[in-house]
């Protein structure tokens, strides 16, 4: 069956940086889109960014770009989020999730989702 396991996540100052890790199994991992949420305590789970399955293009929220970066690595079945310049507003639990097909921003579109990792900025 598909697993997706985050790992990276941690307590960090503002302005620091963080590498958020989602590790996949069980799906043919190219041809699959893969997506960044985070849920924050007592708000709704929201997009982040998301990257397309072989080529690798990706689409942020406004509030991200410029700070963070999502890549790939086919032959490790894995994806990256890079955070930069963080924020006390980027404190939440962080998800990936993967989608076959073309890349998309909303939650429903997405099949399959990793169990999270929390991410604390400290101001």
């Amino acid at each position: 069956q598909v697993q997706l396991v985050e790992s990276g996540g941690g307590l960090v100052q503002t302005g620091g940086s963080l590498r958020l890790s989602c590790a996949a199994s069980g799906l043919t991992f190219s041809n699959y889109a893969m997506g960044w949420f985070r849920q924050a305590p007592g708000k709704e789970r929201e997009f982040v960014g998301t990257i397309t399955g072989s080529i690798g293009v990706t689409v942020y929220t406004n509030s991200v770009k410029g700070r963070f970066t999502i890549s790939r690595d086919n032959a490790k079945n894995t994806v990256y989020l890079q955070m930069n310049s963080l924020k006390p507003e980027d404190t939440a639990v962080y998800y990936c999730a993967a989608r076959q097909g073309a890349r998309a921003t909303r939650l429903y579109e997405y099949n399959y989702w990793g169990q999270g990792t929390q991410v604390t900025v400290s101001s």
